[in-house]
């Protein structure tokens, strides 16, 4: 059922996309699972803690963050695959843990700016999709910037949630997209997440 449903839901979201006026009314899983991650990380990782007790604590936020996405992806999927043609809502489900197209209009609105309108519109729309100041790029660094960063986000918003959902179903890309928004949120070095 994996590679099926991968394939479906590939195909929903490249035709769709996750639609914008549901992030008001439901928001968006990966913004579900930051909320998660966020308080996590408020909770559990007191810099009081001797580095050890950080380093414990850092590894059951991890594993809590991995089973708050994986149990409800599983539960949902084994619900939906009740339904007669439930891989049809399941994929739809399994869709929004992908973001091709989004990607595609996102780099493709910085191509657009850059022929339409110039480098400054250039630089305001790759403002969109880096973490870098675009504001001295020139043409070729934004251009540069905006593939560097469809490279990236083709590995993580793409290939990777596809991969984990073709080999573990909906939970495997649920789990996989909670550790990358983790990676993102609490996975760098900062004095905070020293331990």
């Amino acid at each position: 059922m994996s590679f099926p449903l991968t394939a479906l839901a590939l195909a929903v979201e490249a035709a769709f996309g996750y639609p914008q006026r549901l992030i008001p009314l439901i928001g968006h899983p990966v913004i579900w699972m930051g909320r998660l991650i966020g308080r996590l990380d408020r909770g559990l990782n007191q810099s009081h803690l001797s580095s050890g007790a950080r380093k414990a604590r850092g590894i059951a936020c991890l594993l809590c963050i991995l089973a708050g996405a994986a149990l409800p992806a599983l539960l949902v999927q084994n619900l939906l695959l009740l339904l007669p043609f439930g891989i049809i809502p399941c994929a739809l489900v399994a869709s929004s843990l992908l973001a091709q197209r989004s990607l595609h209009e996102h780099v493709a609105a910085v191509a657009d700016a850059l022929e339409q309108h110039g480098i400054e519109a250039g630089r305001v729309a790759v403002s969109h999709i880096v973490g870098r100041d675009p504001h001295q790029l020139d043409v070729s660094g934004v251009a540069r910037a905006a593939i560097e960063s469809l490279a990236e986000n083709f590995s993580d918003g793409i290939v990777a949630p596809a991969f984990w959902m073709a080999v573990a179903s909906l939970p495997g890309a649920a789990a996989y997209k909670a550790l990358n928004t983790a990676d993102s949120m609490i996975g760098h070095r900062t004095p905070r997440h020293q331990s």
